[in-house]
Parts: C-alpha cells; structure tokens; sequence
C-alpha cells in the first residue's frame, strides 16, 4: 500500500469555525476526505474575534505560545493553538493562530460588521499569519510532504517557502486552489512589500499593475494550480476582465494547472440522516419532504399553500450571486403562482431592497438576513427548486447540497453551474434541473417557468428530483484526484 501523504491545508476560513462562502465547506470536506483515505493532514487558519475558544474546545499548545512574528517594523506575538474539525466518521487537527491586534479585536473575517468595509490592515493580517504558518512548521520540527494553499489569503506562502525558508522546505511540494480570483489580495506595491520582509528583489514577482498582488505570488510559486470546476478553470485561462488580468500568469503555467471539482460532505448533507430538519427522507420517501416544506414556510412566516411550488435561496446576497436579476424581475416573478425564501446577508442595497419586496409580497417572499446553518439545512430539505442566476460562479456548492436533497436547481450555465447543472429532457427523462445562458432577466424568468410549468406535473417532477439525489457528488471523487496532483509531484 502507498505510503500516507503529510498535508497541511491553510485557508482564512474553515466551517465550522469561520465562514462566509464556499471556501469554509471546501477547507472541512476536503481535508475529511483525505484523512478518510489515510492521508496525515492537518488544516490552519486565524482564530478571528467572533471564534469562541469553548464552544469550539479550542486549546494551547506549549510549544507554541507567544511567537514574535515581524510584520514590517510592527512585531507581534502569536500564539497558535488547537481544535480539530469532524464529521460522524472522521477528526482531523485543526491549528489556529490568535493574536489580540490582528483577529481577536476583529469580529469580522475580511471586513468591519458594523459598516461594511474591509480592514485596512488586511495586507498586514494575512502577511501575519502565512508567516505563523511557518514558524509552526519550524517549532514543530514538522515539514509536511504538502503545503496546500487556497485563496489570496494565503497567496504568499509559497512565495516565502520557496525564498526566506527554501531550505527548510526542500522537499514540501506546494499546490494553490483558486476558488474565486474575483478577490486577489492587491495593496499599495512598496509599502505593503517592505511588511513582507520578502527579498527585494523579488518584488516583480508579486507586482500586477502597478500593485502588490498576493494571488499572483501564489500562482508564480506553487508547484501546481487547481480550480474548482472544469468551466471556471477555461474562464480563468481566457477571460481577462474576471481574472484582472492574471489570466496571462496562469496560461504560462497552464501545464500544472487542473481544474477539479468540489464535492460536499455528504455526513453532514443527507436527508436520510438530517437532524436539522423536520422529517427525514430518501429517495424511496420523497414525499415526506412536503413536512419539511410546512415547517419552513412557517420559519419565514409564509402560508404554506398545497400545490403552490416554493423556491430556496441561501446566499451572499451580491451582485456575483445574481440579486441584480432578481430584483429585476421581481414583478413578473412574484406574478406567477410560487413562494420564495431567502436565506443570507451581505450587500446593505439588496438585503434592504429584499426587505422591501418582502414587504409588497407579504404571502410570497420571506427573508431573514443572516447566515444560519440548521435554516439552510430547512431550506435545502423543504424547498421544491433552488435558484441560482450567477453572475459567475466558480464551483457552487449549494446546487449541490440541492440534487443530495431532491430540490431542483433553477441555475445560470456558468463555472460549475454549467458543469454540474444539466438541462431536463422530457423526452429522454434525463437532466437535473433547469439552466438559462444569458445574464438577463428575461432569460432567468423563461427558466423559471419551465420549472414551474413541469411542477404540476408530480410524476415528471419526482423524476427530476430522483435524478439529482441519485447523483454522487462526494469528496471521495474529488479527494481522489487531489491524491494524483500530489503523488505525482513528490515522484
């Protein structure tokens, strides 16, 4: 049998610790799955101000305490300490790095929760912790075989490895997954790249456009690039207004760059075996999601209404996510025979202009601004269709969560919409849901008819529903070609 890989995961957010996208689902399943398939991992990430360390059982390690780490001429003390993330089957450790000045006096993971706005200091918070991220390894006497990193957060840790601390990790391979390059890590080039303390002659090497650019570090230094889904890694390669540009980095390094696409955690979402929700099904009992449905709409305080089909959304509530088609087509929406709930927070515009409709559409529309876990498992478990009208979208992960729920996705064809989510034929009684291309309104409400015109039919739609849950989209496929990438570079 093949020797166990050592992997240490690093992300800014880990579900269930800190989340707010699908970064946070990805950093838990992933890491699951390999240490299911008996790979040593291990997973990091900062310890922000709104983790409490008893309710996670967060705990000190001794080896590890009060770490100065220089941030340009500012030196803190880190102290990085220990939890671990689980499923019904599996425990993989969990290291994260808590400091007063950087993430317990922030509540927020990139931005203030009170306006809004992004951290000033972000370049100096993730330089911080990338740089703890190395000094664990070094106090550790640990040099894992993997170092994988994801996102802008993490972009200049390959960059530090394979410079300050080459020697150390000589032998650690490196991989990036970019799961939304519509955020890059860009600062002031000069001042941002003196807190590195990164040679300076480097320092093209992370210039884009006349700033720092910490995701371009990442893809000029890691030994292999992944994405999320096979879409969403063509669009990156090609398009250079989504990728700003950095599409030109990642065509140069396209022989080691594999589009992979995410899987879910199917411990934590099955409907079989769902304590979140009112009644638990499978595929031999969908009719007892109609109980689901109930209890629901009266979470929303909606009227729950025999016949009448009920459409899910749990999101970001941004422009990305496609709120600015919703809104858009709110009155020929609200117009047909359907009840929506929206379930998320984000953009201040849309979650008050969300409010307003609820308002105007009282027996409709139910909206609660929050992310809420046990609700979006409610959502997924009572809801007839999900809509997603992506402006972009790199993977998704809740048409996913959807099919595992016998709940039709109504999707955008982009990224991994367009890969995951397949056009219902009545003909041949195959495909999973229904999918429009353009980003229009009109486009978006054609679909969403067809949809509803095919619901009345309850034998044609069960047999939509029965296609989606009978799909497996797992990590144990995904986690099997992250193994590949990584046998194959320490070969």
């Amino acid at each position: 049998m093949a020797k166990p890989i050592s992997i240490l995961f690093t992300a800014s957010e880990i579900y269930p610790f800190a989340k707010t996208g699908g970064l946070a689902d990805v950093a838990y399943g992933l890491p699951l799955a390999l240490r299911d398939i008996e790979h040593d991992i291990r997973v990091m990430l900062p310890k922000y101000g709104a983790i409490s360390e008893r309710k996670n059982r967060i705990h000190e390690i001794n080896r590890l305490k009060d770490i100065p780490v220089r941030v340009g001429e500012r030196e803190e003390p880190a102290t990085v300490k220990s939890s671990s993330i689980t499923n019904p089957r599996t425990k993989v450790q969990a290291y994260m790095t808590t400091n007063q000045y950087y993430y317990d006096s922030k509540w927020g993971l990139y931005n203030d929760p009170e306006t809004g706005a992004e951290y000033a200091d972000n370049d100096e918070r993730f330089i911080f912790f990338t740089r703890t991220v190395i000094e664990t390894c070094l106090l550790l006497g640990w040099f894992p075989d993997i170092v994988h990193c994801n996102d802008w957060q993490t972009g200049l840790l390959p960059m530090y490895m394979r410079t300050l601390y080459r020697e150390q990790f000589k032998n650690t391979k490196i991989v990036l997954t970019i799961h939304n390059i519509n955020n890059q890590g860009v600062f002031p080039l000069k001042e941002t790249f003196a807190k590195t303390g990164l040679p300076l002659d480097r320092i093209e090497d992370v210039k884009h456009k006349n700033q720092i650019n910490f995701l371009k570090a990442g893809i000029l230094y890691a030994d292999h690039i992944t994405t999320v889904s096979e879409t969403y890694g063509q669009e990156l390669l090609s398009d250079s207004k989504l990728t700003n540009g950095l599409n030109a980095c990642l065509k140069e390094r396209k022989d080691i760059f594999t589009p992979i696409l995410n899987g879910i955690d199917t411990t934590v979402w099955d409907p079989d075996k769902d304590k979140l929700i009112a009644k638990r099904y499978n595929t031999d009992s969908i009719d007892k999601k109609e109980a689901n449905k109930e209890d629901l709409l009266s979470k929303f305080g909606l009227n729950y209404r025999p016949g009448t089909p009920v459409i899910g959304m749990i999101s970001r509530l941004v422009e990305q996510k496609g709120f600015g088609l919703f809104l858009e087509a709110a009155t020929e929406l609200f117009a047909e025979d359907v009840q929506i709930v929206v379930l998320g927070e984000g953009d201040a515009d849309i979650e008050k202009a969300l409010l307003a409709l609820a308002e105007k559409y009282p027996d409709k529309l139910g909206v609660q601004i929050k992310f809420d876990d046990p609700l979006a498992h409610l959502v997924e478990g009572g809801a007839d269709m999900y809509l997603m009208p992506s402006l972009f979208e790199p993977c998704g992960l809740n048409q996913m969560y959807s099919f595992a729920y016998g709940t039709v996705p109504i999707a955008r064809a982009t990224g991994g919409l367009a890969d995951t989510v397949h056009e219902f034929d009545e003909k041949t009684g195959k495909g999973n849901g229904f999918t429009f291309k353009k980003y229009e309104a009109a486009d978006m409400m054609e679909a969403v008819r067809r949809a509803l015109a095919l619901y009345r039919n309850s034998e044609v739609w069960t047999t939509i529903a029965l296609n989606g849950m009978r799909e497996d989209h797992s990590w144990a496929k995904s986690a099997r070609k992250y193994e590949v990438i990584y046998r194959n570079l320490l070969s």
